[in-house]
């Protein structure tokens, strides 16, 4: 009897020798392959679970060693970060931390990315005072996004372009200056379902924010400052661009509020505060006899105080292509010059442009609600080409009187469109053209389903 527990013994403990062999042999098996299929880095990330339950990791620059104090560089951390989230399947988010301002020279933030990725900037960024910090470099860039998709920046924190000295040195400061380039603040180029929201713009060298080649974008709650002479400080550029949507936004520049140019489509402009600045614009289009398209372009809403201009479209002489479909609803104005324009004679240059006869194409463009005073005598202004005279203009309910108490007036050149409602200053069309409410009436419901 001894002697069969004896054995019995032995056998459980050769089994329970043989389970750990076998647990330590797997074990290391699949760390080996782990290592070898799969990067794992060396810093561990927080990681959460968001609302749906997906894995995000949480990047904070400060904890790789960026100072956050506006003196020293943290260019090299930003890089650092950003290559680190890009190449990471858990949703990164980087945080920009509130109190903490990091100096950020030019970069390039390249995708595309394994994964979603959100910049939330509750800190601040600030550029380089010194403009000669881009020399060699390209004097476009300042914080450049490329080929990123599921972008999304937010925040409430601050960007700050210190473009005092850019804007000191520029031509339409001082016409003995040479005409250079100066940086955007934040471009987006080749990007796709970008969303920009919640963040304060200051002081771009040039543009604020540019929008380039990209589909599938909303702009939202963005405040943009600068001075009112600082030259070049469009708020919102948006360039070949389609399904853009630009919504709850306070623009404060000195160049245009909102700017739409060459070969975009499907553009919705919403509940907009523009002023100082040249209001919101189409534009401009065709320069160097250059193809540009516009077309499906809504604004709906809008509030524009002590502007150069209200809702324009510019084209210079000599370009080729179209703008169509596009309806300029809702918009209040107060102390506004130029209200309404279209320019097909705009120049933009130190030497007299030269007359040519060919021209973009202005098509199918509505104007709906406008109202408010105006401080020029022509609250209304359609300058049209000789050879491409603007074709199915429409206005309806549009009250734009004097600032200053003088009668307002309409001019038209080469302008042909049709009116419904009470309009004041009346009509300068020489006769009507009866389908423009057609095309008011789709935008209107195309504009609501974006």
């Amino acid at each position: 009897m001894g002697e069969l527990i004896s054995y019995s013994s032995l056998a459980f403990s050769s089994s329970y020798v043989s389970i750990l062999v076998s647990l330590l042999y797997t074990t290391i098996s699949f760390l080996l392959f782990a290592n070898v299929n799969s990067f794992d880095p060396l810093i561990q990330f927080p990681i959460l679970k968001n609302t749906t339950g997906k894995s995000i990791s949480l990047i904070y620059v400060n904890e790789f060693g960026a100072k956050g104090d506006g003196i020293n560089d943290d260019t090299k951390i930003f890089r650092d970060v950003w290559k680190i989230a890009c190449s990471s399947p858990l949703r990164p988010k980087i945080i920009i931390p509130i109190g903490y301002s990091f100096l950020v020279r030019p970069i390039d933030f390249v995708g595309p990315c394994r994964s979603k990725v959100s910049l939330l900037i509750e800190g601040s960024i600030v550029a380089p005072k010194d403009p000669e910090v881009w020399d060699g470099l390209d004097q476009h860039k300042w914080l450049y996004f490329l080929k990123v998709r599921h972008l999304t920046v937010q925040g409430g924190g601050t960007i700050n372009g210190m473009g005092h000295k850019w804007w000191a040195r520029s031509c339409k400061t001082n016409t003995t200056n040479p005409c250079r380039h100066a940086p955007t603040a934040m471009s987006f180029r080749r990007c796709n379902n970008l969303k920009v929201r919640d963040i304060r713009m200051l002081n771009s060298q040039q543009m604020h924010i540019s929008i380039s080649n990209c589909i599938h974008v909303e702009v939202s709650h963005i405040i943009v400052q600068a001075p009112t002479k600082s030259p070049n400080t469009d708020g919102i550029h948006i360039s070949a661009s389609t399904h853009v949507a630009i919504k709850d936004c306070s623009i404060r520049t000195g160049d245009d509020c909102i700017s739409i140019v060459s070969n975009s489509s499907s553009i919705l402009v919403k509940n907009i505060a523009c002023g100082p600045g040249h209001g919101i614009s189409i534009g401009s289009l065709g320069k160097s006899n250059s193809r540009s398209h516009v077309y499906n372009v809504c604004v709906d809403g809008a509030y524009l105080s002590n502007t150069e201009n209200g809702v324009r479209i510019k084209t210079w002489q000599g370009g080729r292509g179209f703008v169509r479909k596009i309806s300029f609803e809702n918009v209040w104005m107060e102390n506004v010059s130029n209200p309404i324009t279209i320019d097909q004679y705009y120049c933009d240059s130190l030497l007299p442009c030269p007359n040519q006869t060919l021209g973009i194409s202005i098509h199918s463009v509505s104007f709906v609600g406008i109202r408010g005073t105006s401080a020029t005598k022509n609250a209304i202004k359609f300058a049209c080409s000789d050879s491409s005279p603007c074709r199915n203009l429409y206005l309806k309910d549009v009250q734009l009187v004097s600032f200053l108490g003088f009668h307002t007036t309409s001019f038209c050149w080469k302008a042909y469109g049709s009116t419904s409602g009470l309009n004041n200053p009346p009509s300068c069309f020489p006769f009507g053209e009866s389908i423009m409410q057609q095309h008011t009436e789709y935008l209107s419901n195309w504009s609501r389903s974006i």
